[in-house]
């Protein structure tokens, strides 16, 4: 598994998820000196900081338990960053998305993707 090639493909995913629940995507892995956000969207009411997390199937630890407290206050500055570089004044919100990958009984990649809004 070709883990930066997994990880953009999670992400994709999740894009897709988003722009299918009436969000538009505004920023990909935005990065400041505080830290990393996989993906910005917006609707009309909130603005998503999403974290993606893929792992395989047989993963030791869930993509929602690898955002511990020291994760999510990197994340949060990086949020306030990014609100301080523009001129949004929409609700924040924090979610989580975990997109699991496995072999599907044809020997082909399969994906699950579950979403958590308001993870933190």
């Amino acid at each position: 598994m070709n883990i930066g090639k997994t990880g953009t493909e999670g992400e994709n995913r999740v894009a897709n998820y988003l722009r299918k629940k009436g969000f538009s995507v505004i920023k990909r892995n935005y990065t400041c000196k505080y830290g990393e956000i996989d993906i910005i969207a917006q609707n009309t009411e909130y603005i998503l900081f999403v974290e993606v997390k893929t792992r395989k199937q047989a993963s030791l630890i869930s993509g929602s338990e690898a955002v511990d407290a020291f994760k999510r206050a990197r994340i949060i500055k990086t949020a306030e960053d990014f609100r301080g570089k523009t001129d949004c004044t929409l609700q924040p919100r924090f979610d989580v998305a975990e997109v699991t990958v496995f072999k599907k009984e044809d020997g082909k990649t399969g994906y699950k993707l579950h979403y958590i809004s308001n993870a933190f």
